[in-house]
């Protein structure tokens, strides 16, 4: 019998990125396991920041979005066209702190009291790829 982490590792999950050699936006959707999707990450990772968008494959939404700035992130939940949602922060920064992290191809303003360590954002995509339900993930913000 196969395990959840199994399951989840060979399950394909689809995903935009900024591109870390380039250092833009490509908005051409890809399909890979966790493993490709991983490896993205990290190249990301070593370059300082980045942007990425996951999905599952069996519907268009909810989508993932994470923009991250060193060891700062911020994590977008899009639950149809018309309705996002911001991930409450974990204290990374102060609440009345001001940070930009990459959203597509622009740095982007956010309140601290929205941003959470990059580690644990990218546990969070990780959970969301193996459960589908964002709803689990923490408090959201409605925007």
């Amino acid at each position: 019998m196969r395990s959840e982490q199994q399951e989840a590792a060979a399950m394909l999950i689809s995903w935009t990125a900024t591109d870390p050699e380039l250092r833009q936006f490509s908005a051409t959707e890809r399909s890979s396991d966790i493993a490709g999707l991983t490896d993205h990450f990290m190249a990301l990772r070593s370059r300082g920041q980045g942007y990425v968008e996951v999905r599952r494959p069996d519907g268009e939404f909810p989508l993932l979005a994470v923009g991250f700035r060193d060891d700062q992130a911020v994590i977008h939940l899009f639950d149809a066209a018309d309705k996002s949602s911001l991930l409450v922060g974990d204290g990374t920064a102060a609440a009345d702190a001001v940070v930009q992290v990459p959203i597509m191809d622009d740095l982007v303003v956010f309140s601290g009291d929205c941003v959470v360590d990059v580690d644990r954002a990218w546990a969070l995509v990780r959970d969301f790829i193996r459960t589908g339900v964002p709803g689990e993930l923490g408090q959201w913000l409605e925007l």
